[in-house]
């Protein structure tokens, strides 16, 4: 398992990762439209700012559907012609999280504990995954408190899975490849989903604010009619 870790990080550090984060097949957005957007802006930072090294994108496992991230981030990986990775939980977490999981164009696979041994020393850089951990965890306790105080439910259990997810991907790709690119699909996230966990990852050092590419033309993604 070492050794295939190893070996599949190092295939992955040749490329400069790619993170799109958005809403899931709610998403009642265009996706072809939201894409057109994404990989404007994303050809607009790299223009300005080059990755130095060739562009692979990155997703964590969501199963195709007609909208949302899966089909947006095949609509970018066309656009901009990129190959794609994979990263999964691993079968002990969420057994169904791979198996679902959409693989169109993608050369690398790994999963969630591959990515956190980048992170296990205490001293790892960008941030520990100790740190990072301690970072979703108040995340979810005060977005709970939150939800209680609305007269809500708490956030499921498998939200803590996710936003860890979703924030050590990102942590490890920046340290092992040196660099991680962060888009969103939507100017507005909300407070409650996976997405937000996205403030943890900046809180402590995971990901800089240099590293993301904002959504900033929601008109142009007005709603299929």
């Amino acid at each position: 398992m070492r050794d295939s870790a190893a070996r599949l990080l190092l295939l992955l550090s040749e490329y400069h990762p790619l993170v799109i984060e958005g809403m899931g097949s709610y998403d009642a957005r265009a996706p072809g439209t939201v894409a057109a957007t994404v990989s404007r802006l994303l050809r607009q930072r790299w223009e300005a700012s080059p990755p130095g090294k060739p562009v692979i994108l990155v997703t964590q496992g969501d199963p195709l559907a007609a909208r949302g991230i899966s089909a947006i981030t095949r609509a970018v990986a066309s656009e901009l012609s990129l190959p794609r990775a994979l990263v999964c939980l691993d079968d002990s977490i969420d057994p169904s999280h791979s198996r679902d999981a959409d693989r169109d164009g993608v050369i690398l696979e790994l999963r969630y504990s591959m990515l956190a041994g980048v992170l296990e020393p205490p001293g790892a850089a960008p941030a520990s995954l100790a740190a990072l951990t301690r970072a979703v965890d108040s995340s979810l306790a005060a977005k709970n408190a939150a939800r209680e105080a609305e007269g809500k439910p708490r956030l499921k259990e498998y939200y803590r899975d996710y936003a860890l997810l979703q924030e050590v991907t990102k942590a490890a790709l920046r340290a092992a490849c040196g660099g991680v690119t962060v888009a969103h699909t939507a100017e507005e996230i909300s407070p409650f989903s996976v997405t937000s966990f996205y403030e943890a990852g900046l809180a402590v050092g995971a990901v800089n604010e240099s590293d993301m590419v904002r959504f900033t033309s929601e008109r142009e993604c007005a709603r299929e009619r």
